[in-house]
């Protein structure tokens, strides 16, 4: 048995907009499943709207989205998480990093840090962080 961890981005009306970006930086494809779709409309405003949405590369990228319904609360937070992008080819990350950067805040450039040799954040367009860096490996510690 295998179990996997993907980041599920929460929108209020930008998920679908959102997981098309996110495939144009990465690739893969795309599922959509609006909540007219799925026979689950609370609003008629909101039918085609993401209830369940996903982003799954050839690469090892998976992310996944929705928008959250008028009728529950949402606020997209300060800094709640960060979404982790770890590599091992520099142009690869570069390359993710370029796509990304495009109408976001820079928080720290892309560049050689003293823990890597590839380290960059940003926000993007929809206010979400993204880290991108070179993997590096260090030994296991032992819990304190």
């Amino acid at each position: 048995m295998t179990v996997n961890t993907v980041p599920h981005l929460n929108f209020r009306g930008s998920a679908q907009e959102a997981l098309g970006f996110y495939r144009s930086v990465f690739g893969g494809e795309m599922t959509v499943v609006t909540y007219e779709a799925a026979g689950n409309v609370h609003a008629e405003a909101e039918a085609d709207q993401v209830m369940w949405g996903q982003v799954v590369a050839g690469n090892g990228f998976a992310i996944m989205a929705y928008d959250v319904p008028g009728h529950l609360p949402w606020n997209a937070g300060d800094a709640a998480f960060f979404v982790s992008v770890r590599g091992n080819d520099t142009g690869e990350i570069s390359a993710f990093w370029a796509k990304l950067a495009v109408g976001a805040t820079i928080v720290q450039p892309l560049a050689a840090a003293g823990w890597s040799p590839l380290y960059g954040m940003l926000k993007d367009r929809y206010g979400i962080t993204w880290v991108l860096d070179i993997a590096v490996e260090y030994a296991p510690t032992e819990p304190v």
